[in-house]
């Protein structure tokens, strides 16, 4: 005969994301905002289009939207003790 296992409830998160991702992605998106805004302004060759904002648009794309993701904070002490 087979026993009946007991099935366990997983209660995760969607996307396993805490409250810090989040706001790490709100800060991505407001850099990503502001770095188009600068591509924008002025004509093509200017400072803001052509320096400022491809600096900002890498520090959001590939700075900021993967720190959002891949951010897992520290286990505390007390916590990987028990």
């Amino acid at each position: 005969m087979v026993k009946d296992k007991k099935k366990k409830k997983r209660t995760a998160k969607p996307l396993g994301l805490i409250k810090v991702n989040y706001l790490v992605f709100a800060l991505a998106v407001a850099t990503l905002i502001i770095g188009y805004y600068f591509l924008s302004q002025g004509p093509a060759d200017s400072t803001a289009s052509l320096t400022i904002a491809p600096i900002v648009l890498v520090i959001g794309y590939c700075v900021l939207v993967p720190l959002a993701i891949f951010w897992r904070p520290k286990a505390r002490q007390s916590e990987t003790q028990e």
